[in-house]
């Protein structure tokens, strides 16, 4: 199993910067990929972000050239940084771990980007 932690949200004004981080219960890099989803209301959820075991990142066409997934490894730690933010940005966002055993969710967190 995974647990993970997620921390970093909360309200931001349009343009604006959030790190979201995700902390992990095992070794990152046993895991096949991690990721970032975002559900906002009266939407499905969505991929934002991946980064597989091997390093390749995907990323959401709506997010490219303003988030960057990262992952440290030392802490078992994947970060999401978010910049440029605009309000269509505004959703919970879910870690995932996508591991042999299962898939895993995080609790989310709120990112609201208002003026």
């Amino acid at each position: 199993q995974v647990q993970l932690v997620e921390s970093g949200g909360g309200l931001v004004q349009p343009g604006g910067s959030l790190r979201l981080s995700c902390a992990a219960s095992r070794r990152i890099f046993t895991i096949n990929t991690m990721g970032w989803y975002r559900q906002a209301p009266g939407k499905e959820r969505e991929l934002v972000a991946v980064i597989s075991s091997g390093g390749s990142r995907n990323y959401a066409d709506s997010v490219k050239g303003r988030f960057a997934i990262t992952r440290d490894g030392a802490t078992n730690t994947v970060y999401l940084q978010m910049n440029s933010l605009k309000p269509e940005d505004t959703a919970v966002y879910y870690c995932n771990a996508n591991a042999l055993g299962g898939n895993y969710w995080g609790q989310g967190t709120q990112v609201t980007v208002s003026s």
